[in-house]
């Protein structure tokens, strides 16, 4: 059983101040949020290095054992065992490091998406930036503007997206604000307003 309490009356937080979940706020005045979303991985590549060379040795220490006792075709089959997990582990480790890393400094949101080695990078004008989902709230979050597209949200949980997605939003909207007050680019309030729906 579960009973969930809240508060009669809202309590008001700074509106700049606001917990993330998923980012992290640096730079003067908190004005750059850090998002990094990695792999879960339950290996580092170290334990995974350590893990693949104790199963070598053991398969060969049994090959050896039984080569010695008169059973030679055991050794080619350690061998193939060796071969067949070693491509395995490193088929699992090239995808071990993938991330997303989203950063919103003043007047730039950077996107990278790593897969395999391979980097992915979009670069969005804050102002001009739409984030919605792809297809619906469980899908990955889809950010678009100057005729630049890129999908994030691989490795947070389906359920969870929607919330990574209003982190950005919040983000977003709190430069634009800081901006518009600061004088330096006006906010496009019609494309957040879309965002937001």
């Amino acid at each position: 059983m579960s009973a969930t309490i809240s508060h009669p009356t809202p309590i008001a937080l700074a509106a700049t101040r606001r917990a993330l979940r998923f980012g992290a706020e640096s730079g003067a005045d908190n004005r750059s949020v850090q998002w990094l979303l990695r792999r879960n991985c339950s290996t580092t590549p170290r334990q995974m290095v350590a893990f693949y060379a104790t199963l070598s040795l053991v398969s060969l220490a049994i090959g050896v054992f039984f080569w010695v006792q008169g059973a030679p075709l055991v050794m080619p089959f350690a061998w193939v065992e060796i071969v067949a997990v070693g491509t395995a582990l490193l088929a699992y480790s090239r995808h071990a490091t993938d991330s997303e890393r989203i950063c919103l400094r003043p007047g730039v949101l950077t996107v990278e998406h790593v897969s395999a080695g391979h980097v992915e990078r979009a670069e969005f004008s804050p102002a001009w930036v739409r984030i919605e989902p792809e297809h619906g709230d469980r899908s990955l979050i889809e950010l678009s503007g100057q005729g630049q597209r890129i999908a994030v949200g691989r490795f947070v949980r389906p359920e969870v997206r929607r919330q990574l997605a209003d982190e950005l939003r919040w983000a977003v909207r709190r430069w634009q604000r800081a901006s518009a007050a600061a004088g330096a680019e006006p906010a496009d309030t019609e494309t957040t307003d879309k965002s937001e729906n």
